[in-house]
């Protein structure tokens, strides 16, 4: 069994086991949908008191990392397309009414040498290779953002001999593939429509719209996805709540 210490004077105790806590995530000692050891057997492994394996728990569960449930004990968060939604889809329709896009059209899918900016992004070697997927989806029955999606074949072995995937991505990256998505980066800017993603979304070449350029991490930092999303926000905006 694996040892873990905490040391007086390193921080918080608190925060050192849950340092400790997270490397077993990373580490797949712990894996999505796993039931923790209870308070009790984690403070005498640690070697800490009860008060202090539960603040570390509290802070994991502030962070998305865990769910507690009364009575049935804590869980390693695992994606579902419920969660997908709620944290990382923000594009919303009006009245602020969610929207998600229930299916997916599939426009290009392959396995190629990423490019320089592919591989830069993800922090990749130069030429190694990518998966990448290109995808229509819909809003209320309207086309509404394309999709290009960067990956590292290296983690996603025989992905790019599919047919096709499916609609709720980071699910299946974690149940299919053992990555979990932990964090998303996002940077949006306005640009125009270029004659093919009209032609997809039925607009007039050069229209304006939302692009959304996000970077998605591992619980360790490692970028295992780059999504570029152009999205029509004729009937939709892009919403961000500030707590």
């Amino acid at each position: 069994m694996q040892t873990s210490h905490v040391t007086p004077g390193d921080g918080p105790l608190f925060a050192q086991v849950q340092a400790l806590m997270i490397r077993r995530m990373v580490d797949g000692q712990w894996r999505p949908g796993d039931c923790l050891p209870s308070e009790f057997a984690l403070a005498a492994e640690f070697s800490v008191s009860q008060g202090t394996v539960r603040k570390a728990l509290d802070a994991l569960a502030q962070e998305k990392l865990v769910v507690r449930h009364q009575g049935r004990g804590t869980f390693v968060s695992a994606h579902s397309p419920q969660r997908e939604l709620f944290r990382f889809f923000h594009l919303v329709g009006k009245n602020d009414i969610q929207q998600p896009p229930r299916t997916s059209q599939l426009i290009a899918f392959n396995s190629r040498r990423g490019s320089r900016q592919e591989t830069q992004r993800l922090g990749l070697a130069a030429g190694q290779r990518i998966i990448n997927i290109r995808r229509l989806r819909s809003m209320g029955g309207n086309p509404v953002i394309i999709e290009n999606i960067s990956l590292p074949e290296a983690l996603f072995a025989g992905l790019g001999k599919r047919q096709e995937v499916p609609n709720e991505l980071y699910q299946f990256y974690e149940q299919s593939y053992g990555v979990t998505i932990y964090k998303a980066v996002e940077h949006l800017t306005a640009c125009a429509a270029s004659a093919d993603e009209a032609g997809y979304l039925s607009i007039a070449t050069g229209a304006p719209l939302l692009e959304v350029d996000r970077l998605a991490v591992t619980l360790d930092g490692t970028p295992v996805e780059w999504r570029v999303s152009r999205c029509d926000t004729r009937a939709h905006s892009y919403l961000s709540e500030i707590i």
